[in-house]
């Protein structure tokens, strides 16, 4: 490896250099190069998966379903260099492409020196070579690169220096390597005499505060320019004429200095702010969030306490209708006995399926006939024994079937492949009728009428005591005993009736006298014909009773949906005309409260135009005193200074002439001024005072005329606005008491 020292740039100023300068810069070297070059041929990438067709579907870790095979073709193009460079290589390089480009440009011829094969270097020649596109290694294993130089054996010539193989740097680098460093790394600087580096002004800003700079670090660094010329524009202290100039200068700068102030305060306000309405915003968020999960809570343990409930209600039923059904198979109540036989010969009873609310449980310890068995719970047993299993369990051998000759010698087909053939036609004829599809039915082109199922008439129960209900079901139980028992007998004499020429052919089918035969045999055949005429005509009167049932049961029904369908459609008409009502009446009282909270609404939105009006006239009048009092201000200092300035002149010309009379004057000249500045003082005073007074005393009857007047109108229009409100209210009550009295009029 080689080791080069780097210093920082020294054109850059300490607190705009990169943080994290390293003292030390590593370099990579061509051990590094072989060692990045075998990483990138060694990559997964060149894995090739090759799959086993003995084992594919297998998940054994002893029969791999697929093989990994180093695939030898070179991820680099052959025209890429793969050689180590050194810094000889790169000159010799630069050189070359120079010679190419300017044809002035002559390059000094190579010179090699000895290589000493059979000298000292002989131990370089028994190294091994590299090949990594031919062999397989691992990452950890890096052998000699093979030194291919090409070399003469001319004598060394020093009138080409050898580059040097270290040499000093200055970079910067974006990166560190260790996590202590904390501050960026500010080299020594000096500063010549009579000079100011503009960079000098930002030695106020570190890392994390101002630096690296943003919008507002470079508009500070502008004004700050800004500045400097405006500094530069400015008078000198020592020429008085431009004094004033000087000072109106600054007072400019100073206005424009305090808007600017003002305007980065109201940003400031306007960022608080901003980060108020989000912290009020995510605050809302979180409660509501809040909320949203009591009520969640809330209502999964309502859902819960619903679902158990329903649970025992459903448990109670179910218990309820077992017990019916129980006393419905023992109505009279009798006690049976048991029947073992009939218990063991129905596999649904009690003794092969025993219920468990009977308190039977037949499950219980069913662990204990579970097989646990070594090779078939754990992976080594598994592997035991499949390694006892024949090959051909594992790996199966599986044999082409032979085509089946359904053909003769002669090379007729074969009955029984007539016959195979005949039946699977008929198998697939039976398929397909078995899965053909019925055709959608057509969508229709009009509505039709879908009448709705009439509804079942409620049961009618009448309230008994217990002892009546009981006596009643056991009339009613041997009621129904004695009309089965008639239909019985009924179903009996019927038979009878109808066999009644069989019985008593059978009585007498024993007659022995051919007399009796003969007569036997004419009662037959008129027996015969008189049964063959009676079921003539049964079947005319059968046919004649079905065609009129038929006429009467059509007539019927038709008249039966009729009335149905007509009532159906009257009770929805008067649905639908009930909630038409109610909707109608819903509406007219929505309108009256909307148009109440419209009139709240309209009355607010006045008064709050009015104090936004006055609100916003009150900060006009704010800014227009304050804007007033500022060049009042900024007058009255204008006027005193001038003044003053003035003053002063005066005063010393007066001084000057002043003295020059006081040398001059007499005693008599000394008493008329002193008079005159009596006279001067005196009588303006006086005559002032008086005109103040008799001004006040006109105005006064003036401004109580005005207040009066004032007083007036305001009383006058509060009273009228006071008297407008309570019209519009009620008038409004008016129209919404005189809409619900006609709603209800309506309905």
């Amino acid at each position: 490896m080689i080791f080069c020292t780097v210093r920082a740039a020294p054109d850059l100023p300490p607190e705009l250099s990169t943080p994290g300068l390293d003292p030390l810069f590593i370099v990579s070297s061509e051990k590094d190069h072989t060692q990045a070059n075998i990483q990138a041929n060694l990559i997964r990438n060149r894995l090739r998966k090759v799959p086993r067709f003995r084992t594919m579907f297998s998940n054994l870790i002893h029969y791999p379903r697929y093989s990994l095979y180093w695939s030898k073709a070179d991820p680099v193009p052959p025209f890429i260099r793969q050689e180590w460079k050194r810094h000889e290589e790169k000159h010799r390089e630069a050189l070359w492409h120079l010679a190419i480009t300017d044809t002035s440009f002559q390059m000094a011829k190579e010179v090699y020196a000895d290589p000493e094969v059979t000298g000292k270097n002989r131990y370089k020649y028994f190294e091994r070579p590299f090949l990594p596109f031919h062999q397989q290694m691992p990452l950890n294993v890096v052998f000699a690169v093979t030194k291919t130089e090409p070399y003469t054996f001319p004598t060394t010539s020093a009138k080409y220096p050898s580059i040097p193989s270290k040499c000093t740097v200055g970079t910067q680098t974006d990166y560190r390597d260790a996590e202590v460093q904390t501050d960026p790394y500010s080299p020594e600087y000096v500063v010549c005499q009579e000079s100011i580096p503009e960079l000098l002004t930002l030695a106020t800003l570190t890392w994390g505060r101002g630096l690296p700079a943003g919008q507002a670090e470079v508009e500070m660094i502008e004004r700050a320019r800004e500045k400097r010329a405006w500094e530069a524009t400015l008078p000198c202290l020592s020429d008085t004429s431009q004094f004033e100039k000087r000072r109106r200068m600054m007072n400019a700068m100073e206005r424009k200095e305090w808007a600017f102030r003002e305007q980065e305060i109201e940003k400031l306000q306007e960022i608080r702010l901003e980060v108020l309405k989000e912290l009020l915003k995510k605050r809302d968020e979180n409660q509501n969030e809040v909320n949203m999960k009591h009520l969640n809570a809330q209502w999964s343990k309502l859902q819960e306490a619903k679902e158990a409930k329903l649970a025992q209600i459903q448990h109670r039923h179910v218990s309820a209708i077992r017990k019916l059904v129980g006393k419905g198979k023992n109505i009279e109540g009798k006690l049976e006995r048991r029947n073992i036989i009939k218990d063991y010969s129905d596999y649904a009873s009690q003794v092969y399926g025993p219920l468990s609310r009977l308190g039977r449980f037949p499950d219980n310890n069913s662990e204990d006939f579970v097989v646990k068995n070594h090779y078939l719970n754990t992976y080594e047993g598994l592997v035991e024994l499949e390694s006892c299993l024949p090959d051909f369990v594992t790996q199966p051998r599986i044999r082409p079937p032979k085509p089946k000759v359904t053909t003769t010698k002669a090379g007729f087909l074969k009955r029984a492949a007539r016959m195979e053939h005949e039946l699977a036609e008929v198998h697939k004829a039976i398929l397909d009728k078995k899965n053909k599809v019925l055709e959608p039915k057509k969508l229709l082109r009009f509505l039709q009428r879908k009448s709705l199922p009439q509804p079942r008439l409620p049961t009618p129960t009448l309230e008994m005591s217990s002892i009546e209900e009981e006596d009643i079901e056991m009339a009613v139980i041997y009621l129904q005993k004695l009309l089965r028992g008639r239909v019985v007998q009924n179903t009996m004499f019927e038979g009878k009736e109808k066999r009644l020429e069989l019985i008593q052919e059978l009585r007498t089918s024993h007659a022995l006298q051919e007399d009796d035969r003969l007569l036997k045999k004419a009662e037959k055949q008129v027996t015969l014909a008189l049964q063959r005429q009676r079921n003539l005509h049964e079947h005319k009167v059968s046919l004649v009773e079905n065609h009129l049932a038929g006429l009467e049961g059509r007539v019927l029904a038709d008249m039966f949906d009729f009335l149905s369908k007509e009532l159906v459609r009257l009770q929805e008409e008067r649905r639908i005309h009930a909630f038409a009502m109610l909707a109608e009446r819903q509406r007219r009282m929505r309108e009256a409260e909307e148009s109440g909270r419209r009139q709240v609404e309209q009355r607010r939105l006045r008064e709050e135009d009015q104090i936004f009006k006055e609100v916003v006239k009150v900060h006009q009048s704010t800014v227009t005193s304050y804007l007033e009092d500022i060049i009042l201000n900024t007058e009255e200092n204008t006027a005193e200074e001038q003044a003053r300035a003035e003053i002063e002149k005066m005063a010393e010309e007066i001084n000057d002439i002043a003295y020059e009379m006081e040398s001059r004057r007499t005693q008599l000249q000394s008493e008329e001024i002193v008079a005159e500045l009596v006279y001067s003082f005196l009588i303006p005073e006086v005559q002032k005072d008086f005109v103040k007074e008799k001004v006040r005393n006109a105005q006064q009857k003036h401004i109580l005329a005005a207040h009066q007047i004032i007083h007036r109108h305001t009383e006058a229009m509060l009273k009228k606005n006071f008297v407008e409100q309570q019209q519009d209210e009620v008038s409004d009550t008016d129209q919404l008491l005189e809409e619900e009295t006609q709603n209800e009029k309506n309905n």
